[in-house]
């Protein structure tokens, strides 16, 4: 079962007690973590990164990606602190220390900054609210926040970019983006946003390109690649359906039938004997 505890707006604790694999994330702003304990691997377009106990990360907004979490070899739950670098602090902080205006940011969208002492030393700070979350206040957390920002900018002069590019995503070429993160179930609204368009546009221009709603588009797209890999790539369905962007098994059968006119279970079946 996993939990999350928010300590406060900006700064949550997770743990879980079983291997647990997520459709998609979606970060919004800056995410700076610590895995305390366990293993949480992290898929992106950009490639694969992996997070054990003691290792820190810390991943750029407005990334797509999936996470697959395990125990580790002893059994330990899986355990992580984070903190989102909120783009209103980070605005503030800029105008409060003269922070001039940044490029747009193009490097990687994770850093791995395990063996960092100081950042080591940050979260242990943290540590014992999570036995008493009602005292770490608003404030102490604003004041994390700040500690969280000057630690990043010593690191290194590239955490100054990586933090205060405040651009929003440009208008780009909506079919390209989607026919490549199809796959990441997220609301229409953050693909929108992802695309550089407003909610009623990326609607607009989706009816345009594909000729169809997004809906309609996402699930047969979704389907497709299921259907493909439990027929070329002889993956099960209780693996497929989550790799493709449901949430829910039945759900997915229940579309696959309606779309293919088997189940996928059906399909396997079908596989298997043709083969024999």
């Amino acid at each position: 079962m996993e939990s999350t505890i928010s300590l406060q707006h900006n700064i949550l604790y997770s743990r879980s007690d079983q291997k647990i694999k997520s459709t998609e994330h979606y970060f919004p702003e800056h995410a700076l973590g610590i895995m305390l304990s366990g293993e949480s691997q992290y898929f992106t377009n950009a490639g694969t990164f992996v997070m054990k106990e003691g290792a820190i990360c810390l991943l750029r907004r407005n990334q797509l990606f999936q996470k697959l979490k395990n125990l580790d070899s002893n059994g330990e739950p899986i355990a992580l602190i984070s903190i989102f670098l909120d783009q209103n602090s980070l605005r503030q902080y800029a105008a409060e220390n003269s922070i001039p205006k940044q490029g747009a940011y193009k490097d990687r969208p994770m850093i791995d900054l395990t063996g960092n002492l100081f950042l080591k030393s940050f979260f242990d700070s943290l540590l014992p609210y999570l036995d008493h979350p009602k005292k770490l206040t608003a404030k102490i957390a604003e004041l994390k926040t700040c500690e969280a920002i000057e630690l990043l900018l010593e690191t290194g002069d590239v955490f100054r970019n990586f933090l205060f590019d405040f651009h929003n995503p440009h208008k780009i070429d909506l079919e390209a983006y989607m026919n490549h993160n199809y796959k990441y179930n997220i609301p229409l609204s953050s693909f929108a946003k992802l695309t550089g368009r407003s909610l009623s546009t990326v609607k607009r221009d989706f009816i345009k390109i594909f000729e169809t709603t997004p809906e309609k588009w996402l699930q047969q797209k979704r389907l497709e690649q299921a259907h493909f890999f439990i027929l070329k790539k002889n993956l099960r369905p209780s693996d497929v359906y989550l790799e493709v962007g449901f949430e829910n098994q039945s759900h997915f059968s229940f579309a696959f039938k309606r779309l293919f006119g088997v189940t996928p279970t059906q399909l396997t079946e079908q596989k298997r004997n043709t083969s024999r």
